[in-house]
């Protein structure tokens, strides 16, 4: 059992993604040609996943899956699907990562998983951004002035796979031993910069700005991101869902006033730039405003993947004027 499960949980995603692949490069070494899969919780019942991890392959030596949304993994009958394949003497040449962004999981699935193979992802903290990423540009030929490091972790997700997604940008336009400052950054990453699920939540919770100016702006980066040919409506609704369920969490930790560094931490706000969002956030909409939200996304979702593709632009334009203008609140004929 002890080398057929595994669960990375945590907002560190680069140092995650190193994790899984440091067990797929094991598997492979020990087992040859593998099948590698790759499904979302969100979209793919677990009982095909179990299916899978069961039946091994003809064509190959070894299966690996890699489950992602782990969080939402918590049936009764999931988990004792789970139980039951683990506890059965499954083949070793089938092995299964569940992957989280949260920092926990279902206490049951919890305890599925041996110690030894469990690991929580945390983000650096903020002491630790400039020196990595001054660090990740020397090993890779360039300087970076300091005030350059800050303005590059005040645009960028702050995570190491993210950082190192968007710094590698540098290296292509500029020769090695160039010193990246601050107008290189502006130049670089202001007039390039990919939107994504996460820039659109951190617009419209900008709580300095009215709803209106909200809601254009949050537009204005659904339309880019609907653009972009990697663009899921299915993936962006779950990435909303998962920085408003945070949200939910936000309120709950804060009840009684801001706490120390560490609870944030431990509950996956170690960063400054994280904590302001999530403030900014809390200031717009309520703990109750936030759980009518979180149905609206299940509902849009259901109704794209239900048949409304050809109304995906008007259903995510609709989803976002409920969550941005009417702050959970359905749209009901009299707003037409």
């Amino acid at each position: 059992m002890a080398e057929q499960i595994y669960l990375y949980t945590g907002p560190e995603f680069g140092e995650r993604n190193e994790a899984v692949e440091a067990v797929k490069n094991a598997h492979k070494k020990k087992f040859g040609e593998i099948d590698e899969h790759l499904f979302y919780l969100q979209e793919t019942p677990f009982s095909q996943i179990m299916t899978i991890l069961q039946s091994g392959t003809l064509f190959s030596n070894g299966v690996l899956v890699v489950c992602k949304g782990a969080e939402l993994l918590k049936k009764k009958d999931d988990i004792s699907m789970l139980s039951e394949w683990l506890n059965g003497n499954p083949d070793p040449s089938s092995v299964l990562i569940l992957v989280s962004d949260e920092v926990s999981v279902d206490s049951k699935l919890d305890k599925l998983v041996p110690a030894q193979n469990k690991k929580k992802f945390w983000e650096m903290f903020d002491n630790q951004k400039v020196p990595w990423l001054t660090k990740f540009f020397q090993k890779n030929g360039y300087g970076l002035n300091q005030d350059a490091a800050e303005l590059i972790l005040d645009m960028i997700e702050n995570n190491t796979q993210a950082l190192k997604n968007e710094c590698s940008r540098f290296f292509i336009i500029f020769p090695k031993g160039h010193t990246v400052s601050v107008e290189d950054v502006e130049k670089i990453l202001t007039h390039n910069r990919e939107e994504s699920a996460f820039t659109l939540f951190n617009q419209i919770s900008q709580s300095s700005d009215p709803a209106q100016k909200r809601f254009e702006n949050g537009i204005s980066i659904l339309q880019k991101i609907r653009l972009s040919k990697d663009s899921s409506s299915v993936m962006l609704i779950a990435a909303l869902s998962s920085c408003f369920r945070k949200l939910v969490l936000w309120h709950k930790v804060t009840a009684n006033g801001l706490p120390d560094s560490f609870t944030l931490k431990v509950n996956g706000f170690s960063s400054v730039p994280m904590q302001n969002q999530y403030k900014n956030a809390a200031k717009i909409w309520t703990t109750g405003q936030v759980t009518a939200i979180l149905a609206i996304l299940a509902s849009t979702d259901m109704e794209i993947r239900s048949g409304g593709n050809l109304m995906e632009d008007i259903l995510l334009e609709k989803m976002l004027y409920e969550i941005v203008i009417k702050k959970g609140a359905a749209l009901s004929t009299a707003d037409y």
